[in-house]
């Protein structure tokens, strides 16, 4: 049997995780990255290369503060032995994070490796031994490796922009029955937020976390929980830009202890509307 999905929130958890995963690989290791500055990830990364695990890195060629952080980047992950890729779509910008190392563990990340994201955001990741998703994930960095098109066979599992984020967002969305409960401070699309004004009025209950803290910790990463028992975790942000103009990742989970540290999670920012105990908004209330 699998191990189920597991979920990391806390800060001082996700460097560990992070290089947990990375340290699990014996012959294969397949990293997206859009910022890293981490100095014991470049280490671990430089370990598993000593060790003969074939290394593979796409990075963002596009990104604030010009080239020369850029080249920076690259320059420290070839310095690790790594092969690096660097994403050059014309229209596209490349902001998906995730790593799988060989036929698993996968991980899902809203956090860029950085020092700041390591301790002073809140951010998730999602850690998964689906074969589906870690067979997905390898198939989609090959495509973005190669600049070729995403294949249609990716797993629903993951939530993928620009080709299909808008559409995924908009099922889940309409598939609420009971709540959806987001934190997202960047939320400005104006489909999306029709829609939820939509199941607002059809007495759905929705709340939006858009303050730019989220306790102590600076709100970056986006989740969202559905009905009480569907957590959709990423880098996708509810904009314009994110859905429809960037290669981001998000992946969906019900797994119940998952589902359990997300609800922990909206109950520490004030939230009891559309969790368990609460009186559900829509009739029949939730099902997943």
């Amino acid at each position: 049997m699998l191990p189920p999905d597991r979920v990391v929130l806390n800060a001082p958890e996700r460097r560990a995780a992070v290089i947990d995963v990375i340290r699990h690989a014996r012959s294969r290791l397949s990293l997206s990255l859009f910022r890293c500055n981490d100095k014991e990830i470049f280490r671990e990364l430089r370990a598993a290369v000593g060790r003969g695990v074939d290394v593979e890195v796409v990075v963002t060629s596009r990104a604030k503060g010009g080239k020369k952080p850029l080249r920076k980047l690259w320059q420290r992950l070839e310095d690790t032995g790594a092969t690096v890729h660097a994403y050059d779509d014309p229209v596209v910008k490349y902001h998906a994070k995730y790593v799988v190392a060989d036929e698993g563990p996968a991980l899902v990340a809203s956090l860029n490796f950085t020092k700041k994201c390591f301790a002073r955001t809140s951010d998730a990741i999602v850690i998964t031994w689906d074969p589906d998703v870690i067979g997905g994930l390898r198939q989609l960095l090959a495509t973005d490796r190669d600049g070729i098109a995403a294949p249609d066979s990716l797993p629903s599992r993951l939530i993928l922009g620009p080709e299909r984020a808008r559409r995924q967002f908009t099922d889940l969305i309409q598939q609420a029955t009971s709540s959806i409960l987001l934190i997202d401070p960047k939320l400005s699309d104006p489909g999306i937020l029709g829609l939820l004004d939509e199941r607002r009025a059809a007495g759905v209950t929705v709340h939006v976390h858009g303050a730019e803290r989220v306790g102590d910790l600076k709100s970056h990463g986006k989740i969202m929980l559905i009905d009480g028992c569907r957590v959709v975790i990423g880098s996708l942000a509810l904009t314009a830009l994110s859905l429809d103009f960037r290669r981001e990742v998000a992946i969906e989970t019900t797994d119940p202890v998952v589902v359990s540290d997300i609800q922990s999670l909206f109950r520490t920012l004030g939230v009891t509307a559309g969790l368990p105990g609460a009186v559900p908004a829509a009739a029949g209330g939730a099902s997943c």
